[in-house]
């Protein structure tokens, strides 16, 4: 086995680690988990439940972050011992577990490289995201399925909670749109790249002549604001609307009105929520999404930019960020970034990590050059 200067790549990996600590501020980490954990401990904590939930998920997010940077300290560490034990003992086996280590650890240490590029407003917050089927009737709205599953095995690949609040399903196949909360650390600065239209190109299993076809979904992306500031909200304002809860094919999945829609008729915003097991919770978890939006609708009305976080989506042709080509050849391609796979199905099933840190990187030099 070729020799590896394994103390030369060890050096490089912990110099790594320390600039991106250095960005992160870890020192201040440490005190917001100290302060945090003190907050959690009150005992009146959870006389305010809102509050108490919004101090937990906080507390939560803040110390898996410093775990992660903890468990690579102690893997760099532990990949120092192993190579000093592969050159003692002049052992090939653990010289490849030592290399093999390195490997996975420049690729752990690009990852967590991506948080220090996420520096706007909103990114360290939770995610809502909605998907809805565009042009390209039953195959725009099979698409907007495929990519509700894509995200939620993305998520849960990471282990970040993921709670879907609303599906209006379609007649033949798919959804027309779906909704859904990501909780987790940066989950809206990680995810926001994603959003815009997606293009897929297939055979359609729904064309019985077998013919190519194209559909579009657009995904929107938003920060949940819950808690971050206040929006007085008036009840006249809101138009509420109550129906029964339906699954696929319009199976009742529930025997009474449950399902909750709110139009917010100064601006037009409409929120439905059906998945919760009651009205009341239904409503609160529609509120919640309206209030986002109306706050972010307000920053973005104070600050004169009506762009990079909602954004006007259109589902069709000409705006898409990536296209998913499933025939006459299998490819997926980001328009922005081209970073580009060849195997779509993974990317389908969830394997998104290229694309989103190359949006993230993409959108960091952006930035820089506007």
């Amino acid at each position: 086995m070729a020799d590896t200067d394994f103390p030369a790549e060890i050096a490089e990996v912990r110099d790594t680690l320390r600039r991106i600590t250095e960005v992160i501020d870890v020192q201040a980490l440490r005190e917001e988990v100290a302060d945090l954990e003190e907050r959690a401990a009150a005992p009146d904590l959870w006389d305010d439940q809102a509050n108490a939930q919004r101090v937990t998920s906080q507390l939560s997010h803040k110390q898996a972050q410093l775990e992660r940077i903890t468990t690579l300290e102690q893997r760099i560490d532990d990949a120092e011992v192993m190579a000093q034990m592969a050159a003692e003992e002049d052992d090939d086996d653990v010289r490849k577990e030592a290399s093999d280590e390195l490997v996975s650890l420049r690729r752990a240490l690009e990852s967590l490289e991506i948080v220090t590029l996420m520096s706007g407003e909103y990114d360290e917050l939770d995610a809502v995201v909605t998907i809805r089927a565009g042009a390209g009737g039953v195959d725009a709205a099979d698409f907007a399925e495929m990519l509700l599953r894509m995200y939620t095995r993305w998520a849960a690949s990471r282990q970040w909670e993921v709670k879907v609040l609303d599906t209006s399903y379609a007649e033949e196949a798919g959804v027309k749109s779906a909704t859904f909360e990501i909780k987790a650390p940066y989950a809206f600065g990680t995810l926001s790249v994603e959003a815009g239209t997606h293009r897929l190109v297939r055979i359609s299993p729904f064309d019985n002549q077998g013919r190519r076809q194209t559909g579009f979904a657009a995904v929107e992306v938003i920060p949940l604001l819950e808690g971050t500031e206040s929006i007085d909200i008036d009840e006249n304002d809101l138009k509420i609307d109550v129906y029964r809860s339906s699954g696929p094919g319009g199976q009742s999945v529930n025997t009474t009105d449950s399902a909750v829609r709110i139009t917010h008729m100064p601006t037009g915003i409409v929120v439905a929520m059906q998945n919760e097991k009651s009205q009341i919770q239904n409503r609160a978890a529609a509120m919640r999404v309206l209030e986002s939006r109306l706050l972010l609708q307000k920053k973005e009305e104070e600050a004169a930019e009506k762009k990079e976080l909602a954004g006007n989506i259109k589902a069709s042709w000409g705006d898409q960020i990536r296209s998913y080509v499933l025939h006459p050849y299998q490819m997926v391609k980001d328009l922005r970034t081209h970073h580009e796979v060849g195997n779509a199905s993974s990317v389908l099933d969830g394997d998104l990590d290229g694309f989103i840190e190359a949006g993230i990187r993409w959108r960091a030099q952006d930035s820089e050059n506007s």
